[in-house]
């Protein structure tokens, strides 16, 4: 049994052993290093150290898995599946939804539902992530591209890499944010009081750089519209706390609110890619999901 994987933004600059550990739950740490030094473990199809830092775009490999690895069984989902053909899905992804299996989540995922829609997802990235391109958290709704291809993978891949992808989000923030537009370019890595947390800081971090501008003021609120030109993980609500502006319902990054929110207010509203076969330029929209727009009608209203 073999697995390949394309290396996404997230994970640049990981130590090899490191990244396939909390990727690869059941495949110890140890184990990996025996695997990578006997070069069952490739990257660019030559053999590497387990420290060796990954770069965007590396291809890794892994040959003779042990029997035992993780198996996923689908599960059949109501998926909102707003395009589809032979090469891709673009899926709206609801809230409280993981993506794909990881530490604590193996058995309900985006990624059980798909196999239960369809059998032709992309190999790369391997069985616990088929198909998955990019990622949103948990809490998060909006829409997500799945490769039904290894073609596709790559090229859609590349895209992220090229910033030709446009990954544009809604989120409610608190507090009144005074200018209509903005750029918040600070870096990102983790939290070092808090391995759970992402954090700005200059150790150990990547550049990260969010746009935004203003949809709507309310009485203690601002309706934000952010585009993405970096996906690094919780970007978008590290940056909002950065600028005392935290998301709604963040229980991670603003705690508590007095609208009884639980998860963050923040939706991948717009999705913009080149086809990866057709060439076709490609645009898809989701509208608000009913807890948001339930939100902004409690305080003031807004429908655009």
């Amino acid at each position: 049994m073999s697995e390949k994987f394309i290396i996404e933004e997230g994970a640049v600059h990981l130590r090899l052993d490191k990244w396939l550990n909390e990727i690869r739950g059941d495949l110890s740490r140890s184990k990996i290093q025996m695997m990578i030094a006997s070069g069952n473990i490739l990257v660019n199809e030559n053999q590497v150290k387990a420290n060796y830092r990954l770069k965007i775009q590396d291809r890794v490999s892994i040959t003779d898995l042990p029997s035992q690895e993780l198996c996923l069984t689908p599960i059949k989902m109501d998926l909102d599946i707003v395009y589809e053909d032979s090469d891709i899905i673009v899926v709206n992804k609801e809230k409280g939804l993981v993506v794909h299996p990881g530490a604590g989540n193996y058995e309900y995922t985006l990624v059980h539902g798909l196999l239960a829609h369809c059998k032709d997802l992309s190999g790369i990235n391997g069985v616990m992530r088929p198909g998955i391109v990019h990622r949103i958290d948990k809490e998060t709704t909006g829409l997500l591209a799945v490769a039904k291809n290894d073609e596709a993978h790559i090229a859609l891949s590349q895209q992220l890499k090229d910033k030709t992808m446009t990954r544009t989000y809604q989120c409610l923030v608190h507090g009144v944010i005074e200018h209509d537009y903005g750029v918040i370019d600070a870096p990102i890595g983790r939290d070092e009081k808090d391995r759970l947390k992402m954090a700005i800081t200059a150790k150990n971090s990547k550049s990260a750089l969010t746009h935004f501008k203003v949809l709507k003021r309310f009485e203690k609120y601002t309706l934000v519209e952010c585009e993405l030109e970096t996906g690094r993980t919780h970007q978008i609500r590290v940056h909002m706390k950065y600028i005392q502006h935290p998301i709604v319902g963040d229980l991670k990054y603003a705690g508590k609110n007095d609208l009884g929110v639980q998860g963050q207010l923040l939706q991948a509203i717009r999705l913009e890619l080149v086809h990866p076969k057709t060439g076709e330029n490609m645009i898809f929209d989701s509208k608000r999901s009913t807890e948001f727009q339930e939100i902004l009608n409690q305080i003031g209203g807004y429908n655009g």
